[in-house]
């Protein structure tokens, strides 16, 4: 099954609904936007020569093309490969490279970036909107390319410890069982009228839009390229039923915000990506009502692991309702979930133990990295790096992560990618990067630094060199110069030391 028969179906039975809205302003209906994506499939296949599952990047910020070009790679029998368009140019060339894309889509704003990682396997980088792009609008319908349920359909790249990112291989199959979990554990209320992408499509928003697409709702990208908390609410009030996945440091902006906007229109917003403090969330409870739900997930079993959903927020009267509310949820419905010992055996509720998830959502394996997979998947379970336990009615949560991940803004951020950067810089003799909680990000990065013997450490130097090789998202936001690093017996950098000094400190 080929996961673009939903935007067919509904491009067929639901023309006239709207589908794509800019702003405040409904540009495009079913009918419209259906019609677009055959055409776009049929360039792809006889103007590109694209064979059946080659890999088609995007590297576009949110924009109205951005549903079309995702479906149409898909109507095409070809495999979408949607990266953050916050990279560093070293970043996007790597992915392109790695996946061995064939086309790019770009935004105006990153051309100057992308267009000379052009050659080799990638033949053209195509601006979006522009001449190219238009002129691939007027080839006719295409015929929906069929497509196996376990064929590939999104690689997802996410960053991993080895300081490279692996591409999670996700099928049509696990792509429409994370869509049918959306209704059956996440969003739980009809109708689906409108999801509002306020966070990147390259990833969570991207794809809580495949459900939509399947009820016809109507998919609202806002006018700013940044997270406006103004413009978030006028949407809301413009739109019914306003559904959106945000980061806990988006729902916390917007309830610090001094706004006086009525949210009858809001529907739900899904909150993942990292750590939502209880006090946020009865504050996003008291401003906005029983209007919050929460999934964990990751790109190895996209947004679908667990789910807190929407009527658990709001169940006051239960005796253990505020420990609820610390925890991720229960297992939805795609998936089992168990808690494990680093032997592999079973663990009863209350015991600590990594995070093992197996079901219809999990990926295949990483993109071309057999020793990778053979790593994260074994004896048919996603070893997810998680740690957690389970209580006695069900409810997962987090105590911490095998691996060192930070996660700032619901971003994830592998400390080895920030330490691989920096210990090239002349000045710098050793390197360990940690996470630091932060109420208004979740985790900062903060770099624990030996100097060269003879040079002091210079934060700006530092700074500036973070900025000209890595994203800047990446870069720390502390830099702590020391005389050495903590290490065990056999040489590694006891990283739980630096976690407890960085605790003890008085000020960040």
């Amino acid at each position: 099954m080929n996961i673009a028969i939903h935007m067919a179906r509904v491009g067929r039975t639901f023309k006239d609904r709207a589908a794509v809205a800019k702003g405040t302003t409904v540009i495009q209906n079913y009918g419209v936007v259906a019609d677009r994506v055959s055409r776009l499939a049929c360039a792809l296949r006889e103007r590109f020569k694209l064979k059946t599952g080659e890999r088609v990047a995007l590297t576009l910020r949110n924009c109205p093309e951005y549903l079309e070009l995702l479906y149409a790679t898909w109507h095409a029998g070809l495999v979408a490969v949607p990266i953050n368009a916050k990279l560093h140019q070293n970043e996007f060339a790597y992915i392109l490279e790695n996946s061995e894309a064939r086309l790019c889509f770009a935004t105006s704003d990153l051309m100057e970036t992308i267009s000379p990682l052009a050659g080799g396997s990638l033949q053209s980088v195509i601006e979006v909107p522009g001449h190219d792009y238009d002129r691939m609008l007027a080839f006719d319908g295409f015929p929906l390319v069929s497509r196996e349920p376990g064929d590939p359909a999104w690689l997802f790249y996410t960053s991993g410890t080895t300081g490279q990112p692996k591409g999670a291989v996700l099928s049509h199959r696990n792509l429409l069982a994370m869509s049918l979990c959306y209704f059956a554990d996440v969003d739980q209320e009809a109708p689906w009228r409108a999801i509002l992408h306020a966070a990147p499509m390259s990833h969570g928003s991207g794809l809580y839009a495949l459900p939509h697409v399947m009820q016809a709702g109507c998919h609202i990208i806002p006018e700013s390229s940044r997270f406006d908390v103004e413009e978030i609410y006028s949407l809301i009030e413009t739109y019914p039923d306003v559904v959106f996945f945000a980061a806990p440091t988006m729902v916390k902006r917007l309830v610090d915000h001094p706004s006086a906007t009525d949210t009858t229109n809001l529907k739900t917003i899904i909150y993942g990506g990292g750590p939502m403090y209880v006090d946020d969330c009865l504050a996003g409870l008291d401003r906005f009502g029983p209007k919050l739900a929460q999934l964990y997930g990751q790109g190895e079993s996209p947004m679908t692991i667990t789910a807190l959903s929407a009527r658990v927020h709001a169940d006051k009267d239960h005796p253990r309702w505020r420990e609820r509310l610390s925890s991720v949820g229960i297992p939805q419905s795609a998936v089992e979930v168990r808690i494990a010992n680093d032997d592999g055996a079973w663990l009863s509720q209350g015991e600590i133990g990594e995070v093992l998830v197996r079901g219809e959502t999990v990926m295949s394996g990483y993109w071309r990295n057999s020793k990778a997979s053979a790593d994260t998947l074994r004896d048919g379970w996603l070893h997810t790096g998680d740690v957690g336990t389970f209580d006695e009615d069900g409810f997962l949560t987090l105590k911490d992560r095998s691996t060192d991940l930070i996660i700032s803004g619901g971003t994830n951020i592998y400390p080895r990618e920030v330490e691989e950067v920096l210990v090239k810089h002349p000045d710098v003799a050793e390197v360990s990067v940690i996470g630091r909680p932060d109420r208004e990000w979740g985790e900062v990065v903060v770099a624990y630094v030996v100097p060269v013997a003879g040079t002091n450490g210079d934060p700006d130097s530092l700074e500036q060199f973070c900025l000209d090789h890595m994203a800047r998202f990446k870069r720390p936001k502390h830099y702590r110069f020391v005389d050495s690093l903590p290490k065990n017996n056999y040489g590694k950098v006891l990283k739980t030391a630096l976690r407890d000094r960085e605790q003890s400190r008085d000020v960040p």
